[in-house]
């Protein structure tokens, strides 16, 4: 069995309590508060700028040139594109990019980046790749079930869409095949990584 599979298997009583998120069950079918999505457009937009520090700095650790140019690549893909989506969803609220500059992080998001800072500048290129993998992997796999769950036309639609489109799997697929990489090279690491991984899926959930 791949490391990664290993890690969902030991994190899926957090993936289930994810998919029975009210925020989730209520997203997928457009029922969702409005004010509950900007609350997550202003957090999601801080923490952005964390994740893309934490891909910037692993890059920096990398050993091999492939890695280090994806990773740094990743870092500029947050910043550019996904970043740009946010501020798109805060624009239908009136949110200007200065107004998203200025949102105060609530306590579980300072927690979250906080740890993910932390393990990129304390912590391998291993246990890096494991606290970033649920961030990705639970994205892909709860916007799934919001498409099970929903019809795909609502005002949340674009949520779904960009995080089901083939660009988002790409990049969901090298995070797994970085974290079975370095499950394989650094088997003495497995109990860091797995530590890495439980933490960032809690705080993701």
């Amino acid at each position: 069995m791949a490391f990664s599979d290993r890690l969902l298997d030991d994190g899926e009583p957090i993936w289930e309590a994810q998919y029975d998120h009210p925020f989730v069950r209520e997203l997928a079918t457009g029922e969702l508060d409005p004010a509950a999505f900007r609350h997550w457009v202003e957090q999601d937009y801080r923490y952005l700028l964390d994740y893309a520090r934490t891909f910037a700095i692993a890059g920096t650790k990398a050993r091999d040139e492939a890695t280090m140019t994806h990773l740094l690549g990743v870092a500029h893909t947050v910043l550019d594109e996904e970043m740009e989506l946010h501020r798109e969803f805060a624009a239908d609220y009136g949110l200007t990019p200065a107004d998203l500059e200025a949102v105060e992080k609530a306590p579980t998001c300072v927690a979250y980046t906080n740890f993910l800072l932390r393990t990129a500048h304390e912590g391998s290129i291993a246990e890096i790749a494991a606290a970033i993998y649920p961030c990705g992997q639970g994205y892909l796999d709860v916007a799934e079930r919001m498409a099970d769950l929903g019809d795909g036309d609502h005002r949340y639609a674009p949520f779904v869409e960009k995080y089901t489109g083939e660009a988002f799997r790409d990049a969901v697929a090298w995070m797994r095949e970085l974290v079975d990489r370095c499950g394989e090279r650094y088997p003495g690491e497995h109990d860091a990584m797995r530590e890495a991984f439980l933490t960032s899926a809690r705080l993701e959930h």
